[in-house]
């Protein structure tokens, strides 16, 4: 599931999360299946715009090497340029507005192009997403205040679910995040910084359901 964010589809059609525009067509798919490429889509999703030199000078990588993994991403339609920025032959990028998803493995023929553009997505997309978690536990301390470092979280709850109880929670969550994204993502208020939202919502592979004759917990 991808919201505003960079988070594969969790959910099938039929349960798919609200403020999805699309799922990214086998073109696009494969397309963004690169490791550069996913970074750099990741850095102008999460930063902003960006030059083809200063997205290389974020990510290590040569100028000429993020120049040609963006064109290729703006042939996908997944990035574009912003025309309000830059002079002359400068031009900078920015990632086409909306959010997207990528398509559910499941659907897919094991071992296809499309099944693995797909895992591949999810890997750099979680490791963007650990690299981002541990970058803020090793450095917030020295760059933030008081006033971020207060209110920053990171909660583990462990309840015991229904598939539909689940979708009713994932719903609900997605209801409060699209208040927030339809007042903030494109009007940011003056001071605001970056915040990456992370929500992991998943059945625990080794855990047992719970049996019917099993007494309840009392209120």
């Amino acid at each position: 599931m991808e919201t505003e964010t960079n988070d594969p589809a969790a959910w099938p059609s039929s349960t798919r999360h609200p403020g999805i525009d699309h799922v990214l067509p086998s073109e696009s798919l494969k397309a963004l299946a690169h490791p550069l490429r996913v970074q750099i889509y990741d850095e102008l999703s999460t930063y902003g715009p960006f030059t083809a030199s200063m997205l290389a000078e974020r990510l290590g990588e040569t100028s000429g090497a993020t120049s040609y993994h963006l064109r290729q991403l703006e042939r996908a339609g997944l990035v574009q340029e912003d025309t309000t920025r830059g002079k002359g032959r400068e031009r900078w990028w920015e990632r086409r507005p909306g959010s997207i998803a990528i398509p559910d493995a499941r659907t897919l023929p094991p071992g296809s192009a499309e099944r693995l553009a797909v895992k591949l997505v999810e890997d750099e997309w979680y490791r963007s997403r650990e690299q981002n978690f541990r970058e803020f536990l090793a450095e917030g301390e020295g760059v933030f205040g008081p006033d971020w470092l207060d209110i920053a979280t990171s909660d583990t709850i462990t309840l015991r679910l229904t598939p539909d109880q689940l979708h009713g929670l994932v719903t609900d969550i997605d209801v409060v995040l699209q208040k927030y994204i339809r007042a903030y993502k494109r009007t940011p208020t003056p001071g605001s910084r970056p915040v990456q939202v992370h929500i992991n919502a998943f059945p625990l592979v080794r855990g047992e359901a719970t049996d019917a004759t099993a007494p309840k917990e009392a209120p």
